[in-house]
């Protein structure tokens, strides 16, 4: 437990760690101001309203467009919507709907892991459900995520049950696309895989459900959309080895899954060292996709 501790106490600390932003507000920076936006609430949850902002293209395009809902890392503990600020300004630019959303955390709401990823399926599903009101193409949908919210994007994708209870769930929360940097993806022991302590070590009562209820990994089948992940292979916080495990498993499921690997890379790095990097290589994955242009 202690390991796991320590593990956590750095997902904190490095997920929401400095980096480029245009915005007044640090990417620690709670609540979050991000001129230029429209904000709406997608669910409350007792007195507290979690919100979206929503980055428009400023040139007119054609509607329906693509979208791309963001969930910030901060070790299901603190962090701010401002993270993926600097992506989806750029991605707005280049005509998709870009959305940053809030959700419930363990220094301000009390929250364990379980709530998070509730908050995360209810966030894209009124994401579907408002597609027409918004502009967006609801078979065009990509969700993404750093650290911990890498895990919700890719939780989102992979995870049965741990729905909001007042969930519609006939409106599907699968996302179209997946783009994860340095995601949590394997939270509970895993056949062929040395998870050195890190998800033996976090338990039902840390999370708010079993552990394998709450990995990836352990729900990774055919059909699932394709992905992305972008990750430091110097990475302690979470062991590039498990990230290249979940690739490897979604791989051999019949699933599309690219993992880009950096050597020397740390926690955190994509808003740092290799923000433009992983910027550019987001884009191509998207434009791959249909989601956005050549350039």
């Amino acid at each position: 437990m202690r390991t796991a501790l320590l593990l956590l106490t750095a997902f904190c600390g490095l997920s929401a760690s400095a980096q480029p932003q245009p915005s007044a507000k640090k990417a620690s920076g709670y609540p979050p101001v991000l001129s230029g936006t429209k904000a709406a609430t997608y669910l409350k949850v007792g007195e507290t309203d979690l919100k979206v902002w929503i980055f428009e293209p400023t040139a007119p395009h054609p509607k329906p467009l693509p979208a791309i809902v963001f969930f910030f890392g901060g070790g299901w503990s603190s962090g701010s919507p401002t993270q993926f600020e600097p992506q989806s300004r750029y991605l707005a630019a280049r005509g998709m709907i870009a959305i940053v959303a809030d959700y419930r955390v363990k220094s301000r709401q009390g929250a364990k892991p379980a709530d998070c990823v509730a908050d995360a399926k209810a966030c894209v599903r009124w994401v579907r459900a408002n597609a027409a009101r918004l502009g967006i193409d609801p078979e065009r949908l990509a969700v993404g995520g750093g650290s911990a919210g890498g895990h919700l994007a890719a939780s989102v994708a992979t995870l049965p049950g741990l729905d909001v209870a007042k969930d519609d769930k006939t409106i599907s929360c699968l996302p179209n696309a997946l783009v994860l940097f340095n995601p949590a993806t394997v939270l509970a022991p895993f056949p062929g895989l040395d998870l050195k302590g890190f998800g033996a070590g976090l338990d039902k009562d840390m999370f708010g459900c079993e552990p394998t209820a709450i990995s990836p990994l352990h729900h990774v089948r055919q059909g699932l959309p394709p992905t992305i992940i972008f990750h430091g292979k110097a990475d302690t916080t979470v062991p590039y080895s498990t990230v290249a495990k979940f690739a490897e498993v979604m791989q051999a499921a019949g699933n599309r899954c690219e993992l880009v690997g950096y050597e020397g890379e740390r926690h955190g790095f994509f808003n740092q060292s290799k923000y433009a990097e992983t910027l550019a290589a987001t884009d191509d994955f998207l434009v791959s996709l249909g989601y956005l242009p050549k350039k």
